[in-house]
């Protein structure tokens, strides 16, 4: 199993819908920034059939060093998450 790269990505849409690879480029380009100018804004973004990301405040905790076993406290920060789609979960289940 390899990983699927945004140059990837562009490659399988210019095969696919026989659009340019700037085009196709641009696109990808276009999406992405739609994406994370969302999550900036701390908005989900939801496409049907495929999945969410959402933020989510995590509050500051007590944490160790593994390599050295000294607590430290962790800041608070945000992370960005995502959960399948019932459909996308229902294709990934079915092949397994």
């Amino acid at each position: 199993m390899g990983t699927l790269t945004k140059s990837g990505i562009i490659d399988e849409i210019v095969l696919n819908t026989g659009l340019s690879r700037k085009e196709a480029s641009d696109g990808i380009e276009t999406f992405i920034e739609i994406v994370k100018s969302n999550l900036v804004k701390k908005e989900s973004v939801s496409i049907s059939g495929f999945g969410k990301w959402k933020v989510r405040e995590k509050s500051s905790r007590r944490g160790r060093n593994p390599k050295t076993a000294e607590e430290i406290t962790i800041s608070p920060r945000s992370v960005v998450t995502f959960s399948l789609s019932n459909v996308l979960r229902s294709k990934l289940t079915s092949k397994a």
